[in-house]
Order: structure tokens, then sequence, then C-alpha cells
């Protein structure tokens, strides 16, 4: 479970560090303030990161059978990932980062791009693959079922409890078969 953990807060590290080096490379948005959308811009943002988050981490959309989870975890993912921002700008203004090389002054961790979607991708990320667990356990116990077990005898209707025997006990044996119940 720690290492599930850890792997998802690292994907979501790296998902969340792509994303923003993308914003702030290659848009040049150093920022979320006022003269470039502000807030409006940090929460597509932080919506697009959740999208993306949701798509590969956990059960990834292209592993088998993944598509309707991962849609789902994406389209989750994106209104988390919203409230999750709005948290970060609402509430963790006390917390302030100081970038001063790429931005003015100390900004609030909500205002700086950098900062801010790693930190929501990673948090999307631990959950999302926390979240993963159980499909590799019935595969496990399928293939610790004994494969020699057969059905010996069936109600008629359906409704009764099947009995079931080992492959060695009579094999050579039929099984009876229920009596008909009569029509009525």
């Amino acid at each position: 479970m720690f290492r599930r953990l850890l792997i998802g807060l690292v994907l979501g590290l790296v998902v969340g560090g792509l994303l923003a080096a993308g914003l702030v490379g290659g848009l040049h948005q150093l920022v979320f303030d006022e003269t470039t959308g502000g807030a409006f811009f940090a929460y597509v943002a932080a919506a697009l990161t959740g999208v993306v988050t949701g798509l590969v981490a956990g059960k990834p959309i292209w592993s088998s059978g993944a598509k309707i989870e991962a849609g789902l975890k994406a389209f989750f993912g994106a209104l988390i990932a919203a409230g999750l921002m709005f948290a970060l700008r609402q509430w963790a203004g006390g917390f302030q980062v100081p970038v001063t090389s790429i931005t003015p002054d100390s900004l609030p961790i909500g205002e700086l791009p950098a900062v801010a979607l790693p930190v929501i991708a990673a948090l999307l990320g631990g959950f999302f693959e926390l979240d993963n667990t159980g499909g590799d356990d019935k595969d496990d116990k399928k293939k610790d079922a004994p494969a020699d077990r057969k059905r010996v005898a069936e109600g008629a209707n359906g409704k009764s409890k099947a009995r079931v025997a080992d492959g060695d006990d009579d094999a050579d044996e039929p099984a009876a078969a229920a009596p008909k119940r009569a029509k009525r």
C-alpha cells in the first residue's frame, strides 16, 4: 500500500511538473494574476491537470478494460483538482514560496503554477493509485481454485443448490439426475 502511494505521488509530481513546465515555459504564465486571467486560468489549469492525472494514474487508460474507469477518474479528477486549487488559493495563503529568481516577490502557493499544479497532481495521483486495489486479487483467487471440481447434480428448476464433487471421487459413476416435477 505504501508502495502504491509512493508511485502515485511520484507519477502525480511528474504529470503536474510537465503541465506546469508547459504553462511556464510555453505560455510564459509565471503567476496566476489578474493581468493574465487570474483565478479563471488557475482553475482551468487545475482542471486540465486533474484530467491528465486521472487518465494516467491508477489504472491508466491504455490498459485493457480501463476506458470507463479512466474516463470517470478524469472527470472527477477535474472537479477535485478545481476544488484543491480553490483550497490552495483560499486557505494556503500563509505558505509563501520564495521563487524570487522567477517571480517579483514571494507569492502564496496558489498563485504559482510551478508549485500549485505539481502539488495538486501529486495528491490526485496518490489518491488514484491507492484507489486502484483489488484487480490483481481476483486473478490470484482464480489461479488458486482447484480445476478438478465439477458439478454433479442440479435441481430441475435451477433453484436448488448444486452439489460439487472432487474430480477423483467416483469419476466413473454417472451423476444422478434430479426427478422432474409434475406440471399442475
